[in-house]
């Protein structure tokens, strides 16, 4: 066990209080008996179903251990025997055991603990010990051994109602406060790919489109092969890249990084508008494309012929020779020596890796310049989290100008040595099933929208050998998610993640087995959230019409976050960063809420709710009970949309709901009475049923499945006749 670390012995009271630590070992709980003076000044309160290790209770002892029985004991029973102790002048400090729990927990204190501590009415002090190692897989652990712990002591409560929540909150804070500082962040991108792919030099680079593999070795020998041609050739700080995930893509982005230059993926779906923004934003000169992907998409605005550099006709200057001899050389010359030949600590923790786009759902695409310091943080958050065996295949489908596929899909393997299996589109259901099984793929990150395609082209063996298959970027439908457990006995992981954390926020798991010492558990996974949050991040939440006034966990507003993985403002956009900012916290735009054991709820976006008559309305709600009441013609695909929900402005109520239809082209008075008599059926109020139905052709939706809510706004207000 390494040194205790603690913070905030100054704010420790003068007078004998009851001190609540998210988890203890025998260390940390000597460090914090030290702090609050002594065995003298100290008994300790254990649940008598949740023991704590045997060391810790031997070093109690029975005089200083007051116990209970959660289901048995009354708040008032409870508080009298706390009271007394503080009276007496000792302090309170309750030890929590371990419950079941996935690895990465926040916390080792059940739910109901937490829900009934404002019935004791009396102010807790929370306490956050976190264990933390200098190591990639599990840079925050919640079991010792660590290199080193801390112990952070939180300003005092005040009694009463929402107790439970102010002290997840706090100790959420003192999470990311602490992961902010660990000295990994400040590491180089570069050195830890090197290292990565020096330690696994077998693993391999499989692409999905031709069969063909590269080990890691070898990819790392291209990779400082185009590396050295780039850094002669391209003398602007950053480089568009127009290549799906696949071989070229992946050596075009390791080189970059290799070569001190920030990749910015393009989305190769862009319409020529955006892709204009996109360049007059990042001040990109060259892009690295390959005039086969160019071949593929003709009605792409490829850039002037001058400014594209194709990859093959770069690799084919080099030369076979050249790749073999720096292929050689990095299988044979010592990490530490390799990585100062190349300068990779030049750039690091705060300094741009890579510039990433958002994808312009609601506006012009906005650019988030992702640090050396942010990917490694959500990488480490991740696998803290996430257990991967050594050996394990991840899937790569997805595009790499999408968070999730740089982040998670290019990064993340090369980093830690998982084999990669690459597919240039995430749309060819049958392919991608085909490539899952096998190759065994471990890990798969897809969307609802192609997961849907995905299970309709599956066997009950498809994904055998899956262990976790997450899906975000969208609401899950319960439905699909009924489907995928029915037909292949695969439970789909809901995750929540934005371009500008980098972009994983949180993600349930599959639950850990049963404690055989104790009947309280941790869930991993939370039917209706979108998972448990990652260690280091933290959660606010507010009113969502007043940023100043903030709200308990549990109720729904807007949702803010910090830590290490969020960035800190759109490139050029200062008017916009001012209003997305506050004393470090970053507004999401999303509504939700966050439960005891720190799952968070969506509602939804800001944008996609309407205030109508002073009352919030969700668009997603009202759309989902239509899409259960609308008939979808025989040559519908299940996977398209057919309805959604758009708010107009309304003289006499703010606002009114409109629905965008694929489905009624008839009569559509006779169509918005039935739906009307559907919702209100539901127990859906009035107020909230559209006012008219627009036919459309489609919903304008982007490639990742998401709605394009810029398109479909324009769509109801050119129909309605609004500019």
């Amino acid at each position: 066990m390494g040194q205790v670390r603690v913070y905030g012995k100054e704010k420790l009271p003068h007078q004998p209080s009851l001190f609540l630590p998210n988890r203890l070992d025998k260390t940390t709980l000597c460090a914090l008996e030290r702090e609050l003076g002594g065995t003298d000044k100290v008994v300790y309160l254990v649940e008598d179903e949740l023991p704590p290790e045997p060391e810790i209770l031997s070093r109690i002892g029975d005089q200083r251990l007051v116990t209970f029985k959660f289901r048995a004991t009354q708040s008032r029973e409870l508080r009298e025997r706390l009271m007394s102790h503080l009276q007496a002048g000792r302090h309170v400090v309750f030890v929590p055991g371990r419950p079941a729990q996935v690895m990465g927990c926040l916390s080792d204190v059940p739910k109901p603990f937490l829900m009934q501590l404002g019935a004791l009415h009396i102010s807790p002090v929370p306490v956050y010990v976190g264990f933390y190692r200098m190591n990639i897989w599990s840079a925050c652990t919640t079991t010792p051994p660590s290199d080193w712990s801390v112990i952070h002591i939180m300003p005092k409560l005040t009694p009463g109602p929402q107790s439970g929540e102010r002290t997840l909150e706090a100790w959420l804070q003192a999470s990311a406060t602490e992961f902010e500082r660990h000295p990994m962040l400040d590491m180089s991108l570069g050195r830890l790919l090197v290292e990565g792919f020096k330690r696994n030099p077998h693993s391999k680079l499989i692409d999905g489109m031709d069969g063909s593999e590269l080990s890691y070795i070898k990819l790392l020998g291209v990779a400082i092969a185009l590396a050295k041609e780039l850094r002669r050739s391209v003398k602007e700080p950053r480089l568009g890249i127009i290549l799906p995930p696949g071989k070229g893509g992946m050596i075009a982005n390791y080189a970059c990084i290799i070569a001190g230059i920030s990749p910015v993926n393009i989305n190769y779906t862009s319409s020529e508008a955006a892709l204009r923004s996109i360049v007059r934003q990042s001040g990109i000169k060259h892009f690295i494309t390959a005039r086969a992907f160019m071949n593929k998409l003709p009605q792409f605005p490829w850039p002037a012929e001058e400014l594209l550099l194709h990859l093959d006709v770069l690799l084919k200057s080099i030369g076979l020779a050249r790749i073999a001899a720096w292929v050689a050389f990095a299988r044979v010359t010592p990490t530490a020596l390799l990585v100062r030949s190349l300068h990779l600590d030049s750039r690091h923790g705060h300094d741009e890796a890579s510039l990433i786009f958002t994808s312009g759902s609601s506006g012009d695409p906005k650019g988030v310049s992702y640090t050396h310091r942010m990917i490694i943080a959500n990488m480490c958050q991740l696998l803290s989290k996430v257990y991967l065996p050594p050996g394990s295949r991840f899937l790569c489908s997805l595009p790499i100008f999408h968070s999730f596929g740089l982040t998670v899909c290019t990064m993340l393997p090369a980093v830690y040595g998982f084999s990669m299996v690459t597919y240039p589109s995430p749309l060819e259901a049958k392919t991608l099933n085909d490539l899952i099984e096998k190759y065994s793929c471990v890990l798969v990150l897809t969307t609802p929208t192609f997961a849907r395609a995905m299970l309709r082209r599956a066997n009950p063996d498809s994904y055998r050998s899956v262990r976790y298959f997450i899906v975000g970027a969208e609401k899950l439908p319960r439905d699909l998610a009924a489907e995928f457990q029915a037909k292949c006995k695969v439970r789909l992981l809901e995750g929540y993640g934005l371009t500008e954390t980098s972009p994983v926020c949180c993600v349930n798991l599959p639950d850990a087995p049963p404690s055989p010492t104790s009947p309280y558990y941790v869930p991993g996974d939370c039917d209706g959230s979108v998972g448990q949050v990652l260690p280091g991040l933290a959660v606010r939440i507010t009113d969502p019409d007043d940023d100043n006034r903030v709200l308990p966990l549990t109720e729904q507003g807007m949702i803010w976050l910090r830590g290490a993985s969020v960035f800190t403002g759109y490139i050029g956009a200062d008017s916009l960063n001012e209003g997305l900012f506050r004393d470090g916290w970053f507004k999401t735009g999303d509504l939700g809420s966050v439960d005891l054991n720190a799952f968070i709820s969506l509602g939804g976006r800001r944008s996609r709710f309407s205030k109508i008559g002073g009352e919030m309305v969700p668009h997603e709600v009202v759309e989902a009970a239509i899409e259960r009441f609308v008939q979808r013609p025989l040559n519908f695909s299940q996977e398209e949309r057919a309805v959604c929900i758009v708010g107009v402005p309304d003289v006499q109520k703010g606002e009114a709901l409109v629905l965008l239809s694929c489905v009624h082209f008839g009569n559509l008075l006779q169509g918005l009475d039935e739906i009307r008599t559907h919702l209100v059926s539901m127990g859906i109020p009035r107020l909230w049923c559209p006012r008219e139905i627009i036919p459309v052709e489609s919903i304008p939706v982007l490639p990742t499945g998401k709605l394009d809510l810029r398109g479909c706004n324009m769509l109801a207000r050119e129909a309605l006749g609004m500019h």
